[in-house]
């Protein structure tokens, strides 16, 4: 009977992983600080359902990159070693078929496998031996199943990794991938998914990852770094090399972190050794931005749609992203499966009982390293603003749900887009400005509104319809926000220009007359807005019909200025008699 485990500091994690004797106490016990302590509740469910009630005999655990799934493994592989000695364990590292193929040669060294290379496949000679009863029992963890060239072969080689997994009834194997099709497809219903850890198992983590302890005193700093770091293994020990390497308190390094976006996108592609992490062998890398550009990579190959949504998704708002705001794929199918892919990457998130996508902020920002690499971000924005400009609803007040929805994404995109001369920015600047206004959100709806307004009078003339349109949306929102003297200046110039190039009767120049009487209201000069009032009534009265709603409004506002106006004489008698006696 064997038993092979890998230790941490050497076999593991060196260039050519080797399965070690269990007797030979002194390499296989974990050396240094006991850093195990993620995903209790996970480590719990993989050694419940293959050791204790045997209700499977493969099972893929599943995550993002730099989740722990490596370490959760490991740490299943040193339980099993210690309470199950009836198990020979063996570690297969799959991040190329080079890796696989040299575990699989160390494992017929160690087991005494004969190996005829003129006559048969040396891993189709361990396969065959793992699959009889002289093997006994044993653990085959497969470590890193993400490259499906590598899993399922392609045509013109001898076959991948899922070829030489042995069977036998005596035998389990736990399979760590960062692809959900890929779990599903070596473990079928059998997958785990890790996510990230808690809050204590992340401070817990930090604390043995700092060379300086005392850092960790100041609590409030400490959970907000974690939160920032999104509780990710990976993410926290490279903030720890970092914090050891230049010394600093937690509330400096906050400071940098989130100092600016491009500073987070800095910290997240500086690489750092991790004696935790693979060396040497295939595409693996320490940085957190940089493990992640390996799986961009992949979806960019294997499914264009999924990382033109992905791209799209990098621009906006990664929180409560609707369905229904991302650009249109034709057929539906392949929206669906492109929205699979992202989820099964672990990338994106449904939320419960929603059409909501949530994405990892640390994603988010490692997908613009990733597009900072493969395109010009500035283009990529220009078609995401032209995007979100053509679908943002109207600000009829039925669409309010939607664009209560789409405002923090379009807020996103807007400020990361300054700069960016296109005319869809400022058409959405708009649409945004308008419906903040209907919504009771009128001071940022001037801002919006005046930065469309002043675009638009850099690049049109003065009698150009948007212009013009914008100009009034913004003169409506200042007298909502008792800018009322400003008001009624820019639209006596839309009224003055229309005049010269509208006929009487076009419904924009009534709309603008319509509403320079009420800022002339606005501002005491009852006067002039009775008869500019006087005017748009007589005019809507000969071309539209009786009930149409922009009469009967341009009717009730004539009226109601009547009535001020005799109450405003009737005043001004009762202060004359009291003047005079």
């Amino acid at each position: 009977m064997h038993q092979y485990i890998v230790d941490r500091n050497t076999a593991k994690l060196g260039a050519n992983p080797l399965p070690l004797d269990r007797n030979h106490s002194e390499i296989c016990k974990f050396s240094g600080n006991d850093d195990r302590v993620w995903e209790r509740t996970k480590l719990q469910e993989l050694e419940e359902r293959l050791m204790i009630r045997k209700d499977c005999q493969k099972l893929a655990l599943v995550g993002l990159g730099g989740v722990g799934k490596t370490q959760v493994a490991l740490e299943l592989a040193y339980i099993v070693r210690k309470r199950w000695s009836a198990y020979s364990i063996f570690w297969v590292p799959a991040v190329s078929s080079e890796s696989f193929e040299q575990a699989y040669r160390t494992i017929a060294s160690r087991c005494s496998i004969t190996l005829n290379p003129t006559e048969e496949d040396p891993k189709e000679s361990v396969r065959r031996y793992l699959s009889s009863e002289t093997a006994g029992k044993w653990l085959l963890v497969v470590d890193n199943a993400d490259d499906e060239e590598v899993l399922f072969g392609t045509p013109d080689d001898s076959g991948g990794v899922a070829d030489f997994l042995p069977e036998s009834e005596d035998g389990l194997i736990l399979f760590t991938t960062r692809y959900r099709q890929n779990a599903v497809a070596l473990a079928s219903k059998e997958v785990v998914d890790l996510q990230h850890m808690t809050g204590k198992e992340a401070e817990s983590f930090l604390r043995i990852s700092l060379t300086q302890g005392d850092l960790l005193q100041d609590r409030a700093a400490t959970a907000e770094l974690l939160t920032e770091l999104a509780h990710l293994p990976l993410a926290i020990a490279q903030a720890a090399a970092y914090l050891n390497a230049r010394p600093m308190s937690l509330q400096e390094y906050l400071s940098l972190l989130k100092n600016a976006e491009e500073d987070t996108i800095s910290f997240l592609s500086r690489e750092f050794r991790d004696e935790t992490r693979y060396k040497g062998v295939g595409p693996v890398k320490n940085a957190v931005a940089t493990t992640w550009l390996i799986s961009f990579n992949h979806i960019r190959r294997s499914d264009p749609v999924a990382a033109d949504l992905l791209s799209f998704m990098s621009c906006i708002e990664p929180k409560a992203i609707p369905r229904r705001m991302l650009p249109n794929v034709k057929p539906t199918e392949q929206m669906v499966h492109a929205l699979g892919t992202l989820d099964a990457y672990a990338f994106v998130i449904r939320q419960e009982d929603s059409e909501r996508y949530d994405m990892h902020r640390l994603v988010h920002l490692a997908t613009k390293v990733w597009l900072r690499k493969q395109r010009a971000i500035e283009d990529l924005y220009k078609e995401t603003v032209a995007h979100l400009a053509q679908i943002f609803p109207s600000d009829d007040y039925s669409n309010q749900f939607i664009w209560r929805e789409y405002f923090p994404h379009a807020f996103r995109l807007l400020g990361n887009t300054q700069g960016i001369d296109v005319e869809a920015r400022y058409e959405l600047c708009m649409w945004v400005g308008r419906c903040l206004q209907v919504d009771g959100r009128i001071t940022e709806a001037v801002s919006w509104l005046w930065e469309c307004c002043l675009w638009r009078q850099d690049h049109f003339p003065e009698d150009h319809p948007s212009r013009l349109a914008s100009q009034h949306a913004l003169a409506e929102a200042y007298r909502a926000n008792g800018q009322v003297k400003e008001a009624v200046e820019l639209l006596e110039q839309v009224v003055a220009i229309e005049k010269e190039v509208l006929k009487k009767d076009h419904p924009s120049r009534l709309a603008s007359q319509h509403a320079l009487a009420l800022a002339y209201q606005a501002n005491g000069q009852v006067k002039e807005a009775v008869e500019l009032l006087e005017q748009v009534v007589a005019i809507e009265e000969e071309v539209l019909e009786e009930d149409h709603p922009n009469r009967l409004i341009s009717q009730d506002a004539v009226l109601s200025l009547y009535a001020r106006q005799c109450s405003d004489r009737e005043d001004q008698i009762e202060s004359n008699v009291s003047q005079s006696t």
